[in-house]
């Protein structure tokens, strides 16, 4: 960790004359007395409530029930063409995390001998054979829409992807002196025989298995040629045409063997267990740790295998053999393998194939101070507080610009930032190395265990350190996954704190694809809680308190539990009572059986959740009075939103917390408590809206199925909550836009 010497915020304070350190706020006593009165879990009349068994949805098989809603999109013949490729691609990236991360999880608890039976009442194994069913049957949907529908959709746009055996002469020339120049030199064939043992077969990688025959002494050999991930996954033979790099491969075989006889070749993939598993307690250096593990992470075992449909038997026997995988995971597919290669497809410039386009503004509230060059966005907080609602709010002119304003700005003495995701060219790292070059005091929490990411984190992590900055990684045993930024700065002869807290990453490029929520703020009681926070997280503080933070693993599930129960209390009395949940998933048995006793006691409940759900709405005597809505769209749904009647004067919040037991267990989050009336009552109309049967979503069913509902009774369409939002935006800024 950075070790540069430079000033404290206090010292820098002191040296100043007649500069004076605003006092921190005291925690509220309690937003309702009745909130703290109650150990977490129960309510005034819930204690010895038993709650039925199997009332828990299956965590996996609901994820895969996610999936399908993004096929489902890649189906619809109403969804732009280039977008439904695009679904496609999203569809198999998903399943490739999805087996590295989950599938892998279960086969280890197998391997181990851990069987204790999910929430579900399934056992892994039951579990693992149901995922082996489901998938099969996703996946053979998903080739079954690329090769029936988006392919000759595509083709009657003239965007042909195609095969080596329909290219002209003229094509299959070109890409031969391609392959000559460019791929020929890259690529290493590998034998299999007593003197070469099987290849190492990376994750993901695509392989061609090669079977040769040498003409001297007549025996057949088996090959892999494993095809470079660098490489694009599909080539342009001639505009608007084009052919998987795997087949320029096969086509010139004869280059790789010569003098060899070229018998079969066949595709195939596999996935493997990427998962992490960092001893932190026993871990001198979390960093070094992590990389060692990444190094390991390379070697895990097999838990897919994908082949082309037509792959020969004897080499499927030899493939299942040496990565000893089973047969169950062994997925024939018509070619080509690797869909996620549509991304390509999916970004080529057809604007008519496309979402129509759409550029976030400048938020009115910055706008308001907004001069030739960029929003001032101090003063802006000194007037009034700013919800931001990304992508429909810029995210360079809110977030980006508070940084960059901070980093530039010599009255600003201090910038305290988390970073869990951002991008490779990061504007948000960037700003802090300039602030820290320019003498600032920098501390950056950088979440070296982001999966995926990790790598990435770790870059940045050094380069932050080598610009100065006081890099730390958070707690031992904990990811830090909450979104701050506080920025400390002199405004006359006191310091004033301002504030971000948001429900996304600080990464630019997503922030125009992920709906996400943020709060610029000059709140003294916000700042005093950040300040709190980063101590914890960059010192030794055991602070659990907060004045408008909801913080895990301390206060967070057992704050929105209490918050649920009261919900209950304020029904029975007759005041207007209800809850509004929007977060990417909920599992957490304590939380959702906090709804159960919510709905039973008659209080409505509406859930909109992305992906995972655990809940079963619409059960008689336990959930009738919950609904469940899950909405996708062009936008990726990612913020958090919290909102509770509390007889008539509603409470709202907004974080980084998915109700998950990671999340509320393993992971530092934050929720902040919006006050402002304006911002609580269009948060709570956007769950409301976004949950009304009047809106294009997916209902969830007390049987665990999802029915999209996307028309009227008289089939007309229903309304796309993004679609209105878009056009609420554009209408506020006027025709130029």
């Amino acid at each position: 960790m950075s070790q540069s010497a430079q000033p404290s915020v206090g010292s820098i304070a002191a040296s100043r004359s007649n500069v004076v350190v605003p006092s921190e706020p005291a925690p509220e006593p309690g937003i309702d007395l009745d909130v703290d009165a109650y150990p977490e879990g129960e309510g005034p009349e819930d204690r010895d409530e038993e709650l039925p068994q199997g009332r828990f949805l299956d965590r996996e098989r609901s994820w895969l029930a996610f999936n399908e809603r993004v096929l489902e999109l890649a189906e619809d013949p109403s969804t732009p063409l280039l977008e439904r490729a695009n679904f496609l691609a999203i569809f198999a990236n998903n399943l490739d995390e999805f087996f590295m991360v989950r599938v892998a999880g279960l086969k280890r608890r197998i391997a181990t001998g851990v069987a204790t039976r999910s929430a579900s009442g399934l056992q892994p194994r039951e579990v693992l054979e149901q995922i082996w069913t489901r998938s099969r049957e996703l996946m053979a949907r998903h080739a079954a829409c690329f090769q029936q529908d988006v392919l000759p959709a595509l083709a009657d746009e003239g965007i042909h992807l195609i095969r080596w055996p329909e290219l002209t002469e003229e094509e299959q020339s070109r890409l031969f002196t391609l392959f000559r120049q460019q791929i020929y030199p890259v690529l290493t064939p590998l034998a299999v025989d007593p003197a070469h043992p099987f290849p190492y077969i990376s994750g993901l990688s695509l392989n061609l298995a090669v079977v040769v025959r040498n003409p001297v002494s007549g025996h057949d050999h088996f090959a892999r040629v494993k095809v470079p991930p660098l490489l694009s996954r599909f080539l342009e033979a001639s505009p608007q045409r084009y052919v998987p790099v795997e087949d320029v491969i096969a086509a010139h075989l004869e280059e790789l063997f010569p003098g060899m006889e070229v018998l079969a070749h066949h595709m195939f993939r596999v996935t493997r267990n990427e998962d992490l598993e960092v001893e932190e307690d026993d871990a001198e250096n979390i960093l070094q740790a992590l990389e060692k593990e990444l190094m390991r992470r390379r070697f895990g075992p097999p838990v897919r295998l994908e082949v082309e449909e037509s792959i020969d038997p004897y080499v499927l026997d030899l493939l299942v053999r040496e990565l000893k995988i089973s047969e169950a995971e062994v997925y024939p597919l018509p070619g080509p393998l690797d869909l996620t290669g549509l991304f390509g497809i999916s970004a080529l410039d057809r604007p008519e194939l496309k979402y129509p386009k759409f550029v976030a503004g400048t938020h009115r509230d910055l706008a308001e101070v907004e001069s030739a060059s960029a929003p001032d966005v101090f003063a802006a907080l000194n007037r009034r507080d700013v919800l931001l609602h990304h992508p429909y709010d810029s995210f360079s002119t809110s977030v980006q610009r508070f940084l960059e304003q901070a980093a530039a700005d010599p009255d600003v003495l201090a910038i305290k930032q988390t970073l869990y995701r951002t991008s490779g060219d990061s504007p948000i790292v960037d700003a802090l190395i300039d602030a820290a070059e320019s003498g600032k005091q920098v501390l950056v929490l950088v979440e070296i265990k982001a999966r995926f990411d990790e790598q990435a984190n770790i870059k940045w992590a050094r380069k932050l350190e080598e610009a100065g900055c006081h890099v730390v990684y958070g707690l031992v045993g904990l990811k830090t996954h909450c979104k701050l930024s506080l920025v400390v700065r002199q405004e006359g002869d006191t310091l004033r704190r301002y504030s971000h807290v948001g429900t996304g990453n600080y990464h630019p490029k997503t922030a125009r694809l992920y709906e996400d929520l943020g709060l610029l703020t000059a709140d003294p009681q916000v700042g005093a809680d950040l300040s709190d926070l980063f101590n914890r997280l960059s010192g030794y503080s055991r602070r659990t308190s907060y004045r408008r933070l909801l913080v895990a693993p301390s206060s967070l599930r057992k704050g929105l539990v209490r918050r649920i129960h009261r919900e209950i209390a304020h029904h029975r009395a007759g005041q207007p009572a209800f809850v509004r949940i929007k977060v990417n998933s909920i599992v957490d048995e304590a939380v959702v059986d906090a709804l159960y006793r919510a709905s039973r006691a008659g209080v409505p409940v509406d859930v909109w959740v992305r992906g995972i759900c655990a809940l079963r709405p619409g059960v008689p005597g336990l959930s009738e009075n919950i609904r469940v809505r899950s909405v996708l769209g062009r936008f990726l749904e990612h913020s958090r939103v919290f909102v509770f009647g509390n007889g008539g004067d509603p409470e709202v919040w907004i974080g980084s917390a998915d109700m998950m037991h990671r999340n509320l267990d393993r992971r530092v989050e934050a929720l902040v408590r919006v006050t402002d009336p304006g911002h609580r009552a269009s948060l709570n109309q956007l769950l409301e809206t976004g949950t009304a049967d009047t809106t294009a979503s997916w209902h969830l069913g007390p049987d665990g199925e999802w029915t999209r509902h996307a028309t009227d009774a008289e089939g007309r369409p229903l309304h796309h909550i993004q679609e209105m939002l878009i056009d609420a935006r554009r209408r506020r800024r006027g025709p130029a836009t």
